[in-house]
């Protein structure tokens, strides 16, 4: 259903815990040679641990500017934001980075994995500078290509899997965490009607245990019938 008013408050049984992503009057302006654009403009957004929000509009209206910030990567000129009540703007580059290691999955429309690392370590891809990999985390990353029924591949280079297994693995990358957000961009643009339907119920699971929540940016009609809540931006802002 599509959401009437996006900045309603959250319900005090929400504000019992912070929530998973809270957005606060953001404002983001981008300089041209052509003069100022108005990217994002006053902006308030609150998931809950638990939602599934599907973020649509027309190309150009602000979505991917609003999914940057929400994921720690591009700063907004103004207001506040937050991820588990906690700002990753007022930490310094390094602490930042490995704030949104742990606290913000990404699932992209064009999968991104490293053509030369089979399934598992496009998994692990994060974790293989350290030690964890052999341990806890290489356990995780199993069992989750288990869950999305690519056990049979963990030793596979991303070319010789399906478009759709190829986005199954990037969903166990970012699942791999347990992270308190989802962001995903598109995923389900390049999949045909099954395996776009894998990928949302992959990601409704993840919203539906409570634990994180998942902000989806789409134009997929089907991505947007499968989430819980759906917001429209037009020209910067929510309507």
């Amino acid at each position: 259903m599509t959401e009437s008013n996006p900045n309603t408050a959250a319900s005090p049984e929400t504000e019992l815990s912070p929530s998973a992503l809270s957005v606060a009057n953001v404002s983001k302006r981008y300089r041209t040679p052509d003069g100022n654009v108005q990217a994002i403009d006053d902006v308030s957004l609150s998931l809950a641990p638990g939602d599934f929000v599907a973020l649509h509009g027309p190309s150009g209206c602000g979505k991917s500017t609003l999914l940057l910030m929400a994921g720690g990567l591009l700063s907004p000129d103004s207001g506040v934001l937050e991820i588990g009540g906690e700002d990753p703007y007022a930490l310094g580059a390094e602490a930042r980075a490995a704030f949104r290691a742990e606290r913000v999955g990404f699932v992209f429309q064009q999968f991104h994995l490293i053509p030369f690392l089979d399934v598992l370590d496009n998994v692990l891809v994060g974790e293989l500078a350290g030690t964890s990999t052999n341990g806890e985390f290489r356990d995780r990353a199993r069992e989750l290509l288990d869950r999305f029924q690519l056990g049979h591949r963990l030793h596979h280079v991303p070319s010789k899997l399906s478009i759709g297994e190829q986005q199954r693995v990037a969903l166990a990358r970012a699942f791999l965490r347990s992270p308190a957000l989802i962001l995903a961009d598109e995923p389900t643009g390049n999949l045909d009607a099954e395996n776009a339907a894998i990928i949302l119920e992959h990601l409704g699971n993840f919203a539906a245990t409570g634990d994180g929540a998942v902000l989806m940016v789409t134009h997929d009609d089907r991505a947007k019938a499968a989430a819980g809540r759906s917001v429209e931006m037009r020209e910067g802002r929510l309507v």
